[in-house]
């Protein structure tokens, strides 16, 4: 008679020993104001009890970096890109823990805010790692505008051109995917730069488990080896309403959870963050709730 063999323990699963949580809760980067209670949402939705169930066995939380407030700083604004100085302050804090935490043999994992705050990140992991991460930017907007192509001067829609300014990232091991609003000098410099970009249309042709082994496969595919990038904007508004900039005919509630599965069967993930839940829009934390599903199915959580 076979005997059914055991499933194997979720902490036999890659699961990082100690994660370093910082909150960055800002909204200098959009053009409409509440991301920068993300974190603490996030939080709410019991992120502590979900990394300890997962078999985590060091959690140091950080708490949140302080972020100046808009209306005291307005005259600071730059043309066309928007409180920039500000942001790029608060980046460079955020960098230094991102930084100090790998070192030390963590797992960054951050919280927004909006998505200016990947400028931070992704410098942290680069001097941290000593070379530049794969990148795989999960959203419905590409995010690689510059002061020129930018209609709304919101910085939120231009960290991966700053990332690739600043070589923190390298333009063919960078990954959007989940595109469906790209304003047209987007489009241009994603075809120009050689970013591989998958729309929803891609999508909706080849499915999210070809995609995913495309944008895992040019990321990666060392451990620890790449960077995520997670908006939840990415996602349909019907399941994730607790956004600044939702648009219609997102990725689906299985389609991100398995995507967030294969990149951790794939073992590249070396940093994590989560941006743009803005809780005045949402229904009863379920954005933020989903946000955290979303943070343990890429630690290592499955069903089975």
């Amino acid at each position: 008679m076979l005997r059914a063999q055991a499933a194997p323990a979720q902490n036999e699963r890659k699961i990082p020993a100690r994660i370093d949580v910082v909150g960055v809760p800002m909204d200098l980067g959009a053009g409409r104001r509440g991301v920068d209670m993300g974190p603490s949402a996030i939080r709410y939705a019991r992120l502590n009890e979900g990394l300890e169930a997962l078999g985590v066995a060091t959690i140091v939380d950080h708490g949140n970096i302080p972020v100046p407030v808009p209306e005291s700083n307005a005259a600071r604004a730059v043309q066309n890109a928007r409180y920039l100085p500000l942001i790029l302050s608060v980046c460079d804090e955020l960098s230094r823990i991102v930084e100090e935490s790998i070192v030390r043999g963590g797992f960054p994992l951050v919280l927004g805010g909006d998505h200016s705050i990947a400028i931070g990140t992704l410098a942290g992991v680069f001097r941290a790692r000593k070379r530049q991460p794969g990148l795989i930017w999960i959203d419905a907007h590409g995010d690689i505008n510059t002061p020129l192509t930018s209609p709304s001067g919101n910085v939120h829609g231009m960290p991966v051109s700053i990332a690739l300014e600043e070589h923190h990232i390298d333009p063919e091991r960078s990954v959007l995917v989940g595109l469906r609003d790209i304003d047209a000098g987007e489009r241009e410099r994603i075809k120009a730069l050689g970013v591989r970009a998958f729309s929803m249309s891609e999508i909706d042709r080849v499915g999210m488990e070809r995609v995913m082994e495309e944008a895992i496969a040019i990321a990666g595919p060392q451990a620890q080896s790449a960077h995520v990038s997670f908006d939840m904007d990415g996602i349909d508004p019907s399941e994730a309403p607790g956004v600044g900039t939702p648009v219609r005919g997102g990725i689906t509630y299985r389609e991100a959870h398995l995507a967030m599965e294969m990149i951790s069967e794939a073992g590249i993930l070396g940093s994590l963050e989560v941006t743009e839940i803005n809780p005045i829009l949402d229904e009863h934390n379920r954005t933020a709730e989903l946000a955290v599903e979303l943070i343990l199915s890429a630690l290592g959580k499955t069903i089975l």
